[in-house]
């Protein structure tokens, strides 16, 4: 279509400015999930942690539901007598607490129902992880829709079901079988959700954690087995297709952040995270799911100091978790991304952390700067020309809003341009390039409040 003549001149305009037009982002109605257990389901802590997470714009939820946790006597290896399917046989405790008040504000959660299952739900009784039983998962799914599914739109089969921690065994006498177990539990945990009634729900296949092990098998490679699929994508003659709204996945990275590209072709970090729909997309041809399904990030998170040994630099958490979020609107089939843990885990003993510290604060609640780089998140991509994408966003922006977009100038920093953003706070430009340049942030928000992120620098793509 051509440009009318207003439109003519503002495009020579920024383009004398070295900048360009700003462009719609590849995804802008991308959700942000954000997980905190260790906050919201302390009834010490859960005011506080709603209204900041409110704050920043929050709107979607992410609760581990813990079968053990709710379910009679989960430590006994003796089923009790009860009826399983009956949700005022269990204790629900602070999830009840939790998703009342969530409700209370209109947001979405998305419930994982996931181990440690109760010692009586296993095959051998020793533990709460080894082959669970599907017929009393699928009890338990029914009685979990029948208490949450007047709330609850999204639900997730188990977390991580690729690593031991949460299911086992993954590989018995030289041979993968999490993969067959995992795809039982799914299979169950969907059934028991519509006896409950929630088919109009979306419920998910997957949660894979990004990388597999000598212990455990790299996400892709235990989709293609849960799904019945060899290596060459065939599907096997004897296996139904699996019926799921869409696929979960976690596409943690390592200290190299984003940039990160796995040696092993089957796992998904968020550096390679187009690897996950390509994947999905032979899988719909082999005819083993629907094709086009969306992919839900709904754990992520980088871990900082004062972690050592896995956590990187403040600032660089702040840049990596930004970039991060960057590259999941970039890809159309991610409709969710997420953060997890508002606070870091408790340290694990004197200068040992054995826990995440992927937080926007640090344990003892004092704010990192990623708790103002939430808030405005802010990422520069240099281009192979030389010049810089830069994609920015205000949250929470109620509609189109304007920010400052400032490059730091001697000792402090000039505005480089004033920016209207799209109608859920986002902006994306081009602009001159510079190894040495750092950009931020500045944002009145609707109440008058001004906000600053921390400075950022280019990232290469």
């Amino acid at each position: 279509m051509p440009l009318t003549r207003p439109v003519l001149l503002a495009c020579l305009c920024l383009a004398v400015l070295g900048l360009a037009v700003p462009a719609a982002h590849a995804r802008p109605d991308q959700a942000m999930t954000f997980e905190a257990p260790r906050d919201l389901l302390d009834a010490t802590q859960r005011d506080r942690a709603l209204a900041e997470l409110d704050s920043l714009g929050v709107r979607n939820l992410r609760v581990i539901l813990r079968w053990k946790d709710v379910a009679p006597a989960g430590d006994s290896a003796t089923r009790p007598e009860f009826d399983a399917t009956d949700p005022n046989a269990y204790g629900w405790g602070q999830y009840d607490a939790l998703l009342a008040a969530a409700e209370a504000r209109g947001w979405a959660v998305t419930i994982t129902l996931s181990s440690p299952v109760p010692k009586w739900a296993t095959s051998a009784k020793r533990d709460t992880v080894t082959r669970p039983s599907p017929t009393e998962f699928r009890r338990f799914a029914t009685a979990a829709g029948r208490r949450y599914g007047a709330q609850i739109d999204t639900w997730s089969i188990w977390n991580e079901p690729n690593l031991p921690q949460f299911l086992r065994p993954q590989i018995s006498r030289g041979k993968p079988v999490g993969p067959s177990l995992y795809r039982e539990l799914y299979l169950a945990g969907r059934g028991g959700l519509l006896d409950a009634g929630q088919s109009g729900d979306r419920i998910l296949f997957g949660e894979t954690a990004p990388k597999g092990s000598t212990n455990r098998l790299p996400p892709l490679e235990f989709i293609r087995r849960a799904l019945c699929l060899d290596s060459k994508y065939r599907k096997r003659a004897s296996c139904t297709r699996v019926q799921t709204e869409g696929v979960a996945h976690h596409a943690y990275t390592t200290r190299q952040g984003p940039s990160f590209v796995p040696a092993n072709k089957d796992d998904v970090t968020i550096g390679v995270i187009s690897r996950l729909p390509r994947a999905l997309d032979r899988a719909a041809k082999a005819g083993a799911i629907s094709p086009n399904l969306p992919i839900y990030l709904t754990e992520f998170g980088i871990q900082s100091v004062p972690d050592t040994f896995s956590g990187v630099p403040l600032l660089q958490q702040n840049e990596f978790r930004a970039t991060s979020e960057r590259l999941a609107r970039d890809n159309k089939r991610v409709v969710a991304f997420s953060q997890y843990l508002l606070r870091d885990d408790n340290p694990t003993g004197e200068d040992s952390y054995g826990g995440f510290e992927t937080g926007l604060r640090f344990a003892d609640g004092k704010a990192k700067p990623s708790l103002a780089g939430f808030r405005l998140p802010l990422a520069v991509r240099t281009r192979s020309d030389g010049r810089v994408s830069i994609w920015g966003l205000a949250r929470p922006a109620n509609g189109a809003t304007t920010v400052d977009l400032q490059v730091r100038s001697g000792d402090g920093y000039r505005l480089l341009r004033r920016v209207t953003t799209d109608a859920r706070g986002s902006f994306t430009l081009t602009t001159a390039g510079g190894a040495s340049k750092r950009w931020r942030l500045r944002w009145t928000d609707p109440a008058g409040k001004t906000y600053t992120s921390p400075a950022v620098r280019a990232y290469a793509r």
